[in-house]
Formats: C-alpha cells, sequence, structure tokens
C-alpha cells in the first residue's frame, strides 16, 4: 500500500512516530476511583468512574491494558468525519487540514490497543487506508514536478508519516538534480585554487642562532 515507511528512507521507524505520537490528548472514561497521577510532563487525575478525563495516550493505552478505563476515539474517527474527509482529498489536490498531523499514528495505537472502544472500526480502518492512499498519490504527483531548477519544495498539511517519507527523498533527489544537472554547483577539485601556503624556492635562508 502507498504510504508505508520504509527503514531505508524514512527518518524515523513506525514506532519511533508512534512514541512521539503517545503524547497527544485523548478523553478516557475510568473504571475506577483514583487519585491524580504525578508526572514529569504534568498531573492528571483524580479519576472518578464514568467521568471524562484527559490523559496522554500513551497513560490511556497503559489503563486500558489493565482494564481501567475505555479510551474516547478523537472526534475525526468516526465514519461521518473520515468519509467527508476522504471526499475532499479526492476532489483536490491541496492537501485536507481537517486531520491532526499524528493521525496516522494515533488510530494505530487506537486499533492495536483499543479496537472494541470503536464504533464501526472495520469501516473507519478502511477510511483511514483510503485517506493515506489518496494522500500518498498526491505527494508523488506533486513530486513529478521536480527538474533541474527546482530549489525548494513546499507542500501544505502533510503528515508525520509523509513527511518522514518525503523529506528525505525531496534531499537526496534535488542533491541528483544538482550533479547532473548543474554541475557548476559541485566543486570541481581541478578548478578550486591550490590555498596551501607556497614555498619560496629562492628566498634567502636565515642563520640559525648559536
Amino acid at each position: 500500500m502507498a504510504g508505508q515507511s520504509d527503514p531505508e528512507l524514512s527518518l524515523f521507524s513506525a514506532e519511533e512516530l508512534e512514541f512521539i505520537a503517545e503524547d497527544e490528548i485523548v478523553d478516557i472514561v475510568p473504571n475506577l476511583k483514583m487519585g491524580p497521577l504525578n508526572f514529569i510532563s504534568g498531573d492528571f487525575g483524580p479519576f472518578i468512574p464514568q467521568i471524562v478525563a484527559q490523559v496522554p495516550l500513551w497513560l490511556a493505552v497503559a489503563l486500558k491494558k489493565r482494564g481501567k478505563c475505555s479510551i474516547c476515539p478523537p472526534q475525526w474517527m468516526c465514519v461521518e468525519k473520515l468519509t467527508q474527509v476522504l471526499e475532499a482529498e479526492r476532489n483536490s489536490q491541496e492537501m485536507s487540514e481537517q486531520l491532526p498531523f499524528h493521525y496516522v499514528e494515533i488510530s494505530r495505537l487506537l486499533f492495536d490497543h483499543a479496537n472494541d472502544d470503536i464504533s464501526d472500526a472495520y469501516m473507519v480502518r478502511s477510511l483511514i487506508e483510503d485517506i493515506r492512499d489518496v494522500r500518498f498519490h498526491k505527494v508523488e504527483t506533486d513530486l513529478e514536478a521536480f527538474n533541474g531548477r527546482t530549489i525548494a519544495v513546499k507542500i501544505k498539511n502533510l503528515s508525520a508519516m509523509e513527511v518522514n517519507i518525503v523529506r528525505p527523498f525531496i534531499g537526496r533527489a534535488l542533491q541528483a538534480f544538482y550533479k547532473h544537472d548543474s554541475p557548476e554547483l559541485i566543486p570541481d577539485p581541478e578548478r578550486v585554487p591550490d590555498r596551501r601556503p607556497q614555498v619560496v624556492q629562492n628566498a634567502p635562508r636565515r642563520q640559525l642562532r648559536r
């Protein structure tokens, strides 16, 4: 499927991107009473049964694994919203800004650890995969416009996964263009003046002190 992260080309692995995305705040519904939890990143809680609380995604997953809460999927993770996003992506060459920067990583973590909390999980997963494919096809179309005169590329509203894949590729592509189409930008050892100090052969020698 388009958009898969290639470890040979990407700056970060899929696991590293997920680690970064785990700091995103999500809603949970606790099923226990517990005091506040104090972490370096902040204090979360207190937790009261059936009262929605906000915590980082990593904490939500940890509590979910222990059966201490259910996770409320983000508002954009529903069939109606994702259908609208998919239509917007298909009808425009511009990238939609309706999804969060880490939508791929967030959805993957929720599918892995809180699939039972997602309504119409199969349909939601299918829509997200379709959105990824459409968006990556648009990125590929933009990259086809590369030529030897390209000095910069601006693609708005990319997600973390898309940036991770595209950025190193763009850097290497521009380097290749400069090398093959603009050789004057590549230093030529034969043309670079020798900056080493010249030894004067006929200069008088200094007398050593005795």
